[in-house]
């Protein structure tokens, strides 16, 4: 599971480090492709497998879905972290979130997504006040 928001750095090869509370759950290995709302989506090498389960059920004669899983897809990366538990992320990745070197990390439940900070900060800013003020069951189950 994870959770909250961190700020590391992009060096100038492109590689960022994980906060040290997830590393050991991306150690044996993740996949990086697009996410929606132009972050990358990072999933643990096993959740990203299930994903993988679920998608071969969708039927691929529909349009939508052939379109998603292709964009969804073609952007994935799979990447072992080094022993800092820093990756490089391509700059096709890069460019399609608008990266440069401040970022933020987030936990999104089953994935962590990484934003571009000052897009974070304006996502965030948008979307506060719409959960502050949501008064009906959005996600069946939750609160």
């Amino acid at each position: 599971m994870f959770l909250g928001t961190f700020t590391p750095k992009l060096d100038e090869k492109g590689r960022l480090i994980f906060p040290a509370k997830f590393r050991d759950e991306l150690a044996t290995g993740l996949v990086m492709t697009r996410g929606q709302e132009h972050c990358i989506a990072v999933y643990p090498i096993a959740e990203f497998r299930q994903k993988l389960d679920e998608a071969r059920r969708a039927p691929t004669t529909d349009q939508r879905t052939r379109d998603y899983l292709r964009v969804l897809l073609s952007g994935a990366e799979d990447v072992i972290p080094d022993k800092q538990g820093r990756i490089t992320i391509p700059s096709h990745l890069r460019s399609y979130a608008g990266l440069d070197r401040e970022c933020a990390v987030i936990g999104a439940l089953d994935r962590l997504e990484i934003w571009s900070l000052p897009a974070w900060e304006i996502y965030l800013e948008q979307k506060e006040e719409g959960f502050a003020q949501t008064a009906e069951e959005v996600v069946p189950g939750l609160f």
